[in-house]
């Protein structure tokens, strides 16, 4: 995903009052441990969350909950026209158990 620039302390000051509905949607879902990291030169945002059963975040953009939020964070991110953020599924090169 992709921040514009500038939007740092907006983006990280939107996730720290994460909406409790959404929060525990994800939690149903069964998203625990869930970060996310700046690249600050190029503006990239990296999403890590671990997940019980089989499902995800990537799961939820049918939900009204999160179609709301998407809204609430298009006018600072790169996104699609429904509002989803634009991201890119990255193939893992590297894991140690």
């Amino acid at each position: 995903m992709k921040l514009y620039p500038g939007m740092r302390e907006e983006y990280t000051k939107r996730h720290n009052a994460i909406w409790p509905e959404l929060k525990k949607l994800l939690q149903d879902a069964g998203v625990y441990d869930y970060s996310i990291f700046l690249d600050e030169e190029t503006n990239t945002l990296f999403a890590v969350q671990k997940v019980s059963g089989e499902g995800g975040s990537q799961d939820l953009g049918t939900t009204e909950i999160v179609k709301k939020w998407w809204a609430y964070m298009a006018d600072i991110m790169e996104t699609n026209p429904d509002n989803s953020p634009i991201s890119i599924p990255l193939p893992e090169v590297f894991y140690m158990e």
